[in-house]
């Protein structure tokens, strides 16, 4: 990224946070405290298949205190959620998400003005908070700035594990490029290249220095396309794009840092390449078969998987080419759910939400949809607990070390007190604005209606 790219991301940031002040700041500001008690509610811990007795829980500063069924005697200055037997449990954590890429339509993110897309990324990310997702995992878009805005404050938003640039190869899933910029010329970026949208690697050595250069600027892991993707114009589903020892090279960079490598992989062929190499989680994989499936499990591989909606689909016309791939794996994702169920693979959940702030706002309801493959009670577990887990592989990398996903002593205070019991109907999530009466993250109240 350039002076002047970086000049005008910095001025849309500081706008952002002037235009943000009076929505959800004036909440946190008066709701924050160093002592925060929920009294009388009925924990999902993020992992368990039901909720506890009545309980009180204390948070000081960012973390949870104490968790106790008997009284908790507040201290001066304590701020008192009165939970009159509602459900506590954990932040929502989206492992699928791509932040700078939502309200934008695919043209604007590359070619548009870099403040403006900035400013809307930051506008999505406070409603992202406000869904009660606390945490995203951000697997491939120039988010750097956007994530160091929100953990400083100057916008409120989720916290952010940013990937950086997707890395991808000539005419890979994520080469957004035009026919008209090719030949490409050594040494001269593309307008993708340039914002750090993605990265164009066609050698190991190329890979080696698109990888350390996301980790120089604070990737807490990498992604790569190993194979064809939807939404790319020529990037065919069934072609295999990195070679293994280009995987190799990706993975060996990654874990000099301490780090992982997740691949976008959709056939078996791009799956197998990536475990070969050392990658640790394969994003998709919807058009795998049982034997690699059962490899996957054998081999502990992570397997990120959304339950794509049908609106995702439609947002492709009719007989363009990224329709056409979109048909091909939409019939796919019922049987990788069932095959990850079968062979208890590691699974984590997301959605993959791109290019569409309607679609954004149904966040919630893509989780709750899980229930097509899973109890309420799993589904939520994924989406916290268990997604805590795929985070911490970040290991020193991680931007926020501590326990997140559970409400557990000790844990990190990202907080959801639900008007009901999701485990019972999961529905609720879909609705945040009304069944979300107190959103916490880290500590911080920013939303509380009672």
């Amino acid at each position: 990224m350039n002076g002047s790219i970086r000049l005008t991301v910095a001025a849309a940031l500081l706008v952002a946070a002037a235009a943000h002040a009076p929505d959800v700041r004036g909440q946190a500001a008066d709701g924050a405290s160093a002592l925060t008690l929920f009294q009388n509610v009925r924990i999902f811990d993020g992992k368990g298949s039901s909720l506890s007795a009545p309980s009180n829980v204390l948070v000081k500063g960012n973390i949870i205190e104490r968790i106790s069924t008997a009284d908790i005697v507040a201290e001066p200055g304590t701020a008192v959620i009165a939970g009159g037997g509602r459900t506590l449990m954990p932040g929502l954590i989206d492992a699928h998400w791509h932040a700078m890429m939502i309200r934008a339509n695919p043209a604007q993110a590359i070619a548009g003005d870099v403040g403006y897309n900035t400013l809307a990324a930051g506008a999505e990310a406070n409603d992202t908070l406000l869904r009660g997702f606390t945490t995203v995992r951000d697997v491939g878009g120039p988010a750097f700035g956007l994530k160091r805005a929100i953990d400083e404050g100057l916008v409120n938003g989720p916290r952010i594990y940013p990937s950086g640039a997707v890395i991808t190869v000539t005419s890979g899933h994520g080469d957004f490029r035009q026919l008209s910029e090719l030949p490409r010329k050594i040494g001269e970026l593309s307008r993708m290249e340039q914002i750090g949208g993605s990265m164009v690697a066609d050698s190991p050595d190329e890979v080696r220095l698109r990888v350390r250069e996301q980790l120089m600027q604070g990737a807490s892991q990498i992604k790569l396309t190993a194979g064809g993707g939807v939404s790319s114009p020529f990037s065919p589903i069934d072609v295999s794009t990195f070679t293994e020892d280009e995987l190799r090279a990706a993975v060996e960079a990654a874990d000099n840092w301490g780090t992982y490598v997740a691949t976008h992989a959709f056939t078996v062929a791009a799956i197998r390449r990536s475990i070969a190499a050392g990658v640790k989680v394969i994003e998709h994989g919807f058009l795998t078969d049982e034997e690699t499936a059962r490899l996957i499990a054998e081999k502990g591989i992570w397997l990120s998987l959304q339950p794509l909606p049908e609106e995702l689909k439609h947002g492709f016309p009719v007989g363009s080419v990224q329709r056409d791939k979109a048909e091909e794996v939409w019939p796919g994702i019922d049987r990788t759910y069932q095959l990850a169920k079968k062979y208890g693979i590691k699974t984590a959940w997301g959605t993959d939400v791109l290019f569409s702030q309607a679609l954004a706002q149904r966040q919630g309801a893509i989780l709750a949809s899980l229930v097509r493959w899973y109890t309420p009670a799993e589904a939520l577990a994924m989406a916290t607990g268990t997604n805590g887990e795929l985070l911490a592989l970040s290991g020193k990398r991680n931007p926020y070390p501590g326990r997140l996903g559970v409400v557990e002593q000790g844990a990190l205070a990202d907080l959801l007190l639900v008007d009901g019991n999701p485990l019972e109907n999961i529905d609720l999530v879909a609705d945040p604005a009304k069944n979300f009466v107190v959103i916490m993250k880290d500590g911080k109240t920013y939303k509380n209606t009672l």
